[in-house]
């Protein structure tokens, strides 16, 4: 079994339990233990228990963030520790980008951090996908930490027991079953699904304006529930709108609702999609109005990603 150290803020909390809970399978599976300062108990020295469970990583996961980066402890005592004990081959580092800072400045810069390229996992539409690259990262490296099979294991073993082909389960695809969706459900569904979108929009706009010189673009957080995006082109408005979470009403019921008027009010739309299910999941259903030519064009149960690039697709219609 490896033992995973949490090095990390106090102010990256919420993401840290967040990460465990992601990598509750491996411990299921007994592969791993997982151990972060919270699990020290009354009556207990600080820096000793710190400093004993640190020695006893085989890996280590900094969570990084401009807190992070900041903190003495983390970065002077915890981090220092943690990267000498990788170029001494006695744990392996595994640098997790939490939040956008300047950590390529950082000496564990060197090191193959993860997500992908250092993308911040705040940066992501859906922080699953993010915290899902951390958990195969700690599975290739249980793998790599395996002791070879020709090799009598050291005394102190990476966890005989992790074989790769453990590691990649052979199960049915098919253990779905029916479900039955409560209001929570569909209210919580509209938010997340809402909060996709807006970082789908945010981070669309940046990439739209890096590729095309011509174009500048301006995302706004207006409140919790709305958001607007701009796009000019040679410095002339070409198109613009808002989305908002749309609340219950005797036409309506809960959804997300698209204009054409980045300023406009929430009593008029464009488009519309509201909470549908299948018996199993939950998906959006647009109104199609926005597309009313081409109804073939619409699907009637889009997944949140879909529902984006729908969204995005009625924004960029003027610019294509």
């Amino acid at each position: 079994m490896a033992i995973v150290f949490f090095c990390y803020s106090h102010r990256d909390e919420t993401l840290r339990d967040e990460l465990e809970v992601h990598l509750s399978m491996l411990k299921r599976q007994g592969f791993i233990e997982m151990w972060h300062d919270r699990r020290i108990t009354a009556g207990e020295e600080l820096d000793k228990a710190i400093s004993k469970n640190l020695e006893e990583a085989d890996i280590i996961l900094l969570l990084v963030s401009s807190d992070f980066l900041a903190s003495n402890y983390c970065y002077d005592i915890e981090m220092q520790r943690a990267m000498q004990k990788h170029e001494q081959r006695e744990s392996h580092i595994i640098p997790v980008i939490l939040r956008s800072c300047d950590w390529r400045s950082a000496p564990f810069s060197k090191l193959l951090v993860t997500p992908t390229d250092g993308k911040p996992i705040k940066k992501f539409p859906d922080q699953d996908d993010a915290f899902l690259e951390v958990v195969n990262a700690v599975k290739a490296t249980i793998t790599r930490l395996q002791p070879p099979q020709d090799i009598t294991p050291p005394s102190k073993s990476y966890g005989s027991a992790v074989k790769p082909q453990i590691l990649d389960i052979l199960r049915s695809s098919n253990l779905r079953i029916r479900k039955t969706f409560s209001d929570r459900d569909r209210d919580q569904f509209v938010e997340e699904s809402f909060e996709y979108i807006s970082n789908f929009f945010e981070n669309s706009l940046v990439e739209l304006s890096n590729r095309n010189p011509e174009v500048d673009t301006h995302f706004k957080r207006i409140d919790a529930n709305h958001f607007s995006a701009l796009v000019y082109n040679a410095g002339k408005k070409a198109t613009e709108c808002q989305i908002w979470i749309r609340g219950s009403s005797h036409l309506f019921t809960n959804g997300i609702a698209y204009s054409s008027n980045a300023s406009g009010s929430d009593n008029s739309f464009n488009e519309s999609m509201s909470i549908v299910d299948d018996e199993h999941a939950l998906f959006l259903q647009p109104l199609g109005m926005a597309f009313f030519a081409s109804q073939q064009n619409v699907n009637k149960s889009l997944s949140q990603q879909r529902a984006a690039e729908y969204f995005w697709k009625i924004l960029l219609r003027p610019l294509q």
